[in-house]
């Protein structure tokens, strides 16, 4: 009895695979051999083939479409050029806000803040620095004179500055000040004269007194200036200054010390009417007491002074 084995047929199949490998592994060596040369004989020796040249890799198209242009890039705006301290600055629009004379306007100071010699912040551009109170405790207040809008969208107004030397002006951000208010009156001084004379919002005369000035070595100082402070004088002070005083924005350009705040011209009564007028004072404006009374009820605050 013959007994039958898997083992040949296991080796007929294997002995039928690697025929069938065998051949395909021909077949791949003959196209090899055929591409190849094709691929090296379409390559000028200008043009040698790439080290890592495959001659199995997928055929790539023999045309490939165009990139589409890219679009241009949107041009950015200009930047514009940073202005040094010395320019001027760049303008939108300019006001008026006084004339001094028949229309004035003034406004407190709300928060401490320097006042600038051109509207635009620099350190180096300081002339005063304001606060929101004086020394006798009084809000300060600042003749506004004109008012500028800049490209940049802030706003500046150029105010009367309570300052020596006389006639100082500056730039003042509109932020750090209060409502504006107006007043149609303004008061004169006459230094040769010894009057006083304050004129409506028609420039008609509606008060006048004569009055005592500084003497020669305490000269009253001439100049553009306004009414800062309304002050009402008590106790032994009140036989000096009788009993009312504006303090103004003008300043001694002598005396310096304690006196008058740091040597601040006001406007006030007297304990002594028999030496009006004159010069009689260390660079006050004196008057009789009832004119002083008469005038704290005409004139506000903030009302422009010309002292000539």
């Amino acid at each position: 009895m013959k007994h039958t084995s898997a083992t040949p047929l296991a080796g007929g199949s294997a002995r039928r695979t690697g025929t069938r490998s065998a051949l395909a592994l021909a077949f791949a060596l003959l196209a090899f051999f055929v591409a190849a040369p094709a691929a090296v004989a379409n390559h000028s020796p200008s043009h040698p083939l790439p080290d890592n040249f495959d001659p199995f890799a997928p055929e790539k198209p023999s045309e490939t479409p165009e990139p589409a242009e890219p679009k241009p890039a949107p041009k950015p705006k200009p930047k514009p050029e940073p202005q040094p301290d010395g320019a001027p600055p760049q303008r939108v629009e300019t006001k008026t806000l006084s004339n001094e004379t028949t229309s004035s306007q003034w406004a407190y100071v709300m928060r401490r803040t320097w006042a600038r010699g051109a509207p635009r912040i620099a350190r180096g551009n300081r002339l005063k620095q304001l606060r929101p109170y004086t020394r006798h405790g009084s809000q300060e207040v600042v003749l506004l004179l004109r008012q500028m809008t800049l490209k940049t969208g802030k706003v500046w107004v150029k105010v009367r500055l309570p300052m020596r030397p006389a006639n100082r002006t500056g730039w003042v951000e509109r932020r750090d000040l209060g409502r504006f208010y107006r007043v149609t009156k303004h008061l004169e001084i006459d230094r040769r004269s010894f009057r006083a004379t304050l004129y409506d919002g028609k420039d008609r005369a509606v008060w006048s007194a004569p009055i005592g000035v500084g003497q020669g070595r305490w000269p009253t100082p001439k100049g553009n200036f306004y009414a800062r402070e309304r002050l009402i004088v008590s106790g032994s002070a009140r036989g000096v200054y009788g009993p009312f005083a504006f303090g103004t924005s003008a300043y001694s350009n002598v005396l310096k010390g304690s006196e008058w705040a740091g040597g601040q011209i006001g406007i006030h009564g007297t304990g002594q009417p028999g030496l009006l007028p004159g010069r009689v004072s260390h660079g006050c404006v004196r008057m009789r007491n009832d004119n002083i009374q008469r005038l704290r009820k005409l004139m506000p605050l903030g009302t422009p002074i010309q002292i000539r």
